[in-house]
């Protein structure tokens, strides 16, 4: 999730309430109080160190008072991030023992619920393990893939040496032999808004033998999987059952704008007679290429284009292409609140011309994962797209993110992926 940088927030003196502590202001207590779990850096209105220390350390655990000094809980300092506070518990004062005996029975909990949400089978052998705020575990994500696990560590207070040693050791005692190496991994964006320095190449655990890659299996369609390269899989598990059901809706010619490394199109090779995925990144496209080879009972013809999106769908649209079946799976347009309006302007467009290029009775399968633009926003920017293109849309489809993803009510930032599958006459 994103975060920007601001301003530091004022130190004051020791004294009331005993630090480490931060003050902050009433709206942020009310969204405390809703179920929010962030203090905003601007909300935070200034911090008390620790007896005979000048500041607050970066990712230490600190109290959260109101303007009153009433207690909210404990919460992970960030030094740098536009999120200053990230809550981990209802009680004040929580100490870093206490926090990290919490933490391993959490992380005990996620991985247990992920046996029920996504049991692992011969078709589906990945999940997200840890999904950080949703799992009361903020700044841990983990996911599986087949026998790698892959960790992230995404604030000051999660990425040291003591809480990497309790998910090593939870997550071992958890899967035993059926990992075969456990790798952290940085997302590069993340690292530099907290200031964190870059995690060891090798992976954390290993079993007989250091393994970086694999092969993973969602829906029973096969993918390439590297822990050493690139800043995203190839197969976003968030979509594993999106990818499912836009296969039981497609037909025809299939047009994937945006397919990195394939999700989606090698789905739709299930049902359609031809796919072309379509991005930006001629990288992801060769791994896409690797990945269509693992499945040759795909009964599609397959092809990879390498182009920017939008101008591959305003040339399309200006030439008369069109398509039985078009998925729409950008990345975040949204990683900040400033950026919304433009991204909204992007979705619009997007949607416009595919709208424009599908046949009548076609289906249209399109996404937002920027968790600034809420559903009811991204809903009405491909309403107005379907106005201003003059076609009769049907929304056969409202989802979201896989179970193993929960949201949680009072954070909508967890409900960040929007995908709609819509018929369009």
């Amino acid at each position: 999730m994103a975060n920007e940088r601001h301003e530091r927030v004022p130190q004051v003196q020791a004294g009331q309430p005993h630090g480490p502590a931060v003050v902050i202001a009433r709206r942020a207590a009310d969204r405390l109080r809703a179920g929010h779990l962030w203090v905003y850096r601007t909300d935070a209105e200034s911090l008390i160190p620790r007896e005979g220390e000048e500041e607050v350390a970066a990712g230490a655990l600190v109290t959260v008072v109101d303007g009153r000094g009433i207690p909210l809980g404990t919460g992970l300092y960030s030094t740098s991030s536009q999120i200053a506070v990230r809550m981990v518990s209802g009680e004040a004062k929580m100490t870093r023992q206490a926090y990290l005996e919490e933490t391993q029975g959490r992380i005990a909990a996620a991985l247990a619920l992920r046996e029920e949400l996504s049991p692992f089978s011969e078709a589906n052998d990945s999940s997200r393990l840890i999904f950080a705020e949703a799992d009361t575990l903020p700044g841990i994500v983990a996911d599986r893939y087949n026998d790698l696990v892959i960790l992230q560590l995404l604030a000051q207070g999660t990425a040291q040496p003591d809480l990497r040693e309790v998910l090593l050791q939870t997550i071992r005692e958890h899967f035993g032999d059926r990992v075969a190496s456990i790798v952290e991994r940085p997302d590069p964006r993340i690292r530099e808004l907290e200031q964190l320095a870059a995690p060891a190449t090798e992976p954390l655990w290993s079993g007989k033998e250091e393994k970086l890659t694999t092969v993973f299996t969602i829906n029973g369609v096969h993918f390439h999987y590297d822990a050493s390269s690139g800043q995203k899989t190839g197969a976003f598990l968030d979509q594993r059952l999106n990818y499912a059901a836009a296969a039981s809706h497609a037909r025809g010619v299939a047009l994937d704008i945006c397919t990195y490394q394939g999700g989606f199109a090698l789905h739709l090779a299930q049902s359609c007679e031809r796919v072309t995925g379509v991005d930006v990144s001629l990288a992801a496209l060769e791994v896409a290429d690797r990945n269509l080879l693992l499945n040759p009972r795909l009964k599609a013809q397959v092809d990879w284009i390498e182009a920017d999106a939008f101008e591959l769908l305003r040339e399309y649209e200006a030439t008369g292409q069109r398509f039985d079946t078009i998925v729409l799976d950008p990345p975040a347009f949204a990683k900040s609140k400033r950026a919304v309006e433009g991204a909204l302007r992007g979705y619009k467009e997007m949607n416009l011309r595919a709208m424009k290029m599908l046949r009548p009775g076609g289906t249209l399968v399109t996404c937002s994962c920027s968790h600034h633009v809420g559903r009811e926003e991204f809903s009405g920017v491909v309403a107005a797209a379907a106005s201003d293109a003059r076609r009769r849309v049907q929304v056969l489809e409202v989802r979201g993110a896989a179970p193993d993803h929960p949201e949680i009510l009072t954070l909508p930032e967890t409900a960040y992926l929007k995908c709609l599958i819509c018929r369009v006459d």
